[in-house]
């Protein structure tokens, strides 16, 4: 979801293991010219859907290992979760509807945060969380933890994976 840290500990993440991070929102605005608020507010939740579905279809093109930070909306996509359980391990970054909303406010391109934004991260958590969780290799709860310390967990469990 957004709001959980995945830009920021994709990041960190990258420092530790030297891999390339891909941030979602930059492999959208390659493949759209725009950002996701954009994209909503102009053409329509399609065309966001179409737009998040091609930013994530970019990942598996990138050069292994690499770090994508895939769209959040990419979860009620059947395709493209078959391509992740296939192509990636998945990490779910958790916190609260409350410290999601929290993180997401005041960014300019993200979408559904007019108005009451616990409101909506509390709904669309609910509806996504048993989604993220069947997809998901491993999910790690990001609230009140440094994005370093979250990085090196994820980035201990894949050194272990690989042992």
């Amino acid at each position: 979801m957004m709001g959980s840290g995945k830009s920021t500990i994709g990041r960190e993440l990258s420092k530790i293991t030297g891999w390339p991070y891909h941030d979602n929102d930059a492999l959208l605005a390659q493949g759209t010219a725009a950002t996701a608020k954009q994209l909503l507010s102009n053409d329509g939740v399609a065309e966001l859907r179409a737009g998040e579905a091609g930013a994530l279809e970019l990942g598996p093109t990138q050069p292994e290992p690499s770090i994508i930070g895939a769209p959040a909306g990419t979860i009620m996509d059947a395709r493209l979760c078959d391509l992740m359980k296939r192509d990636a391990l998945v990490v779910w970054l958790t916190a609260s509807p409350q410290a999601l909303a929290r993180r997401a406010r005041g960014a300019a391109h993200r979408p559904w945060l007019g108005g009451d934004a616990e409101a909506w991260m509390t709904t669309t958590l609910a509806q996504r969380a048993p989604l993220y969780e069947a997809l998901a290799d491993l999910t790690v709860n990001t609230e009140r933890r440094r994005p370093h310390a979250v990085a090196q967990q994820i980035a201990d469990w894949i050194a272990e994976r690989d042992a």
